[in-house]
């Protein structure tokens, strides 16, 4: 067996080394966050293009309202106000396949149409089979943007407007989306983690890594809900609701029995 290595970080009693850069002489105050951050995870230094795309995909993906990420952060930091850092966790475990975390799902069927001979086949028994199988489309679909989600709209239209990007990665999403309309028969949206799968994919990030950006960008949007939690406390408003919505019915009586 193979000793184990690390290339990512190295400290020592005068100083701490980023991969094969200097903390204090290299990085600090002349590096932003977003490309020590690119250079950390991707093994190469950002270029410009990838500083562009990867500030509007954490922008985009770090809020969007009382989503269950939040409600989950702000319930459990109700609960434990000397956990912040407990808050925010139990948010990101929301950061999943059905909420945020979806530009993975959607990029594996994008990377099954790059692979293959035939995209437009591909295309098609790809959401021929979600739509024979009644399910939801990864990256496809929004329950409030409609007709279009302007987020994929705009982000879309910054890495188009790339010339340093090559473009397959749209391409197959945009194959996808016509095809999803021809085979509903009726428009439905690119989603935010759509455009977030295409234009990852573009800078190179593999799809096992992409869930990763929504991590980070989410949990800069969560602290923010720590913070007005702070000034605004909502967590226990949500407790007592959903402790009043939801009747006790007891294990021998329906719930559409209550009040008669």
């Amino acid at each position: 067996m193979n000793r184990p290595v690390t290339r990512l970080c190295a400290h020592h009693l005068e100083g701490m080394s980023y991969r094969d850069a200097d903390l204090v002489e290299d990085l600090l105050g002349k590096k932003s966050f977003v490309e020590v951050m690119f250079s950390q995870i991707t093994g190469r230094e950002a270029r410009p293009v990838d500083l562009r795309i990867v500030d509007a995909v954490l922008i985009t993906l770090m809020e969007h309202g009382l989503t269950p990420s939040a409600i989950a952060t702000r319930v459990v930091y109700m609960s434990a106000p000397e956990n912040l850092q407990g808050a925010v966790a139990a948010g990101l475990m929301a950061v999943g396949s059905s909420f945020v975390g979806t530009m993975e799902n959607c990029s594996q069927l994008l990377e099954r149409m790059l692979r293959s001979d035939d995209m437009h086949a591909e295309a098609r028994a790809i959401v021929q089979s979600y739509r024979d199988n009644k399910k939801p489309l990864p990256g496809f679909g929004h329950h409030l943007h409609k007709p279009d989600d302007p987020r994929s709209i705009k982000l879309l239209a910054l890495a188009r407007a790339e010339s340093d990007l090559e473009g397959k990665w749209l391409d197959a999403l945009e194959l996808l989306a016509r095809t999803v309309d021809q085979v509903y028969g009726r428009h439905i949206t690119i989603n935010a983690t759509g455009a977030v799968a295409a234009l990852l994919g573009e800078l190179g990030v593999p799809t096992r890594l992409m869930r990763g950006f929504a991590v980070i960008s989410r949990a800069a949007g969560l602290v923010s809900h720590v913070a007005e939690e702070q000034d605004c406390p909502s967590g226990r408003f949500i407790w007592e609701t959903i402790d009043r919505e939801i009747p006790y019915v007891g294990a021998g009586k329906s719930a559409h029995s209550q009040g008669d």
